[in-house]
């Protein structure tokens, strides 16, 4: 319809907000790869009052992000939000009177709550799948970019980049206090001393089978006798009671073990200042990244893995393959890994 409103001149239109919500719905990776985006806003936005809403178990990572005026949780884990909490939800959200609501997530639950916010201005992009019924009328604007093809920080910041707003390359700016370091009982001296290994994620196929584990940390041990062992795993009774199957494996204790209890501020600070970290493909593999930290990850072979891993070279993913029948990530050589993580910290010193 000639003159309708169109998503490149979102931004221009809309500068003058006041009120912004930038609304996503994803886990801990899709929180910490908004991010960048998020810092795009505020700095177009730079007068405005910025609520973000998350994943309610996610939202302490915005402790990191100190522009951030308010944060809001929305249940997704261990539960998915019942519709007492969303008529909750959308009320809330209609009551502050947003004049902007972006929402780079797509997903059909987040662009109901898009549409039902009662925000003036609502930019969506558009999933990458089929399109659900009156997708486009949830939203005063939309936006289409490829997914999968590149990092997911940089396809937020391109979707906004097509909404007007001037582009900024991706970019963490996070804030992490020395005292969630010290809350989780690591000193300054032993900053750089420990390497951090998060042995587990929330799927089997994902991780290294339970053997391979205990004979990969042992050889850590082994390899890196200066370096201390720090382990951690989420709070949920699977990834505890796997922890404690793994101590029983090991003859040699770990510096630090943290089954389930470290916030995510502090888990952050726990990996910034190691020497690298291991992980499979989960949250503390993108808070590597995230903090600049160093990492070596083994990977399932997702093919959409490339918008999960970050430019440069501190970092080697090693990608192995679920075997039919298999319950666990196969085909990977722990000495691939150990040469891995001598590879990178080579790396490191070179750049040092």
């Amino acid at each position: 319809m000639p003159g309708a409103p169109t998503a490149v001149d979102f931004f221009s239109r809309t500068r003058g907000a006041k009120k912004v919500m930038v609304l996503d719905l994803g886990f801990l990776g899709d929180a910490v790869h908004l991010l960048p985006a998020l810092w795009m806003v505020r700095q177009a936005y730079s007068q405005a009052e910025l609520h973000v809403t998350l994943a309610t178990h996610t939202t302490p990572l915005l402790e990191l992000v100190p522009w951030v005026n308010r944060a809001w949780g929305y249940m997704r884990f261990p539960r998915h939000a019942s519709l007492r909490e969303n008529l909750q939800m959308v009320a809330t959200l209609r009551r502050e009177k947003f004049d902007v609501l972006i929402n780079l997530n797509g997903s059909d639950r987040s662009s109901w709550l898009t549409f039902l916010s009662g925000a003036r201005e609502r930019l969506g992009r558009m999933p990458n799948e089929k399109i659900s019924p009156f997708w486009r009328r949830r939203f005063t604007a939309h936006v289409f970019h490829p997914f999968f093809i590149e990092s997911l920080s940089l396809q937020r910041c391109r979707c906004l980049e097509k909404a007007g707003f001037p582009f900024i390359a991706p970019e963490f700016h996070i804030e992490i206090s020395p005292a969630h370091l010290y809350a989780a009982g690591i000193t300054g001296s032993d900053v750089g001393n420990y390497f951090h290994v998060s042995p587990f994620t929330t799927a089997d196929r994902k991780e290294l089978p339970p053997a391979q584990l205990a004979e990969f940390i042992i050889a850590l041990q082994k390899t890196f006798p200066e370096k201390k062992l720090v382990l951690s795993c989420a709070p949920t009774d699977r990834e505890e009671e796997k922890m404690s199957a793994l101590l029983g494996a090991l003859p040699q204790k770990p510096w630090r073990v943290f089954s389930g209890n470290l916030t995510i501020p502090q888990l952050a600070a726990v990996i910034k200042h190691s020497a690298l970290n291991f992980s499979g493909d989960t949250g503390t593999m993108h808070l590597a990244a995230m903090a600049g930290t160093p990492f070596v990850a083994w990977f399932w072979p997702n093919p959409g893995r490339a918008q999960w891993l970050p430019a440069g070279k501190n970092y080697r993913v090693i990608v192995g393959k679920n075997e039919p029948g298999a319950q666990f990530l196969g085909q990977i050589d722990t000495g691939e890994l150990l040469r891995a993580a001598q590879s990178v910290l080579a790396a490191r010193r070179r750049s040092t």
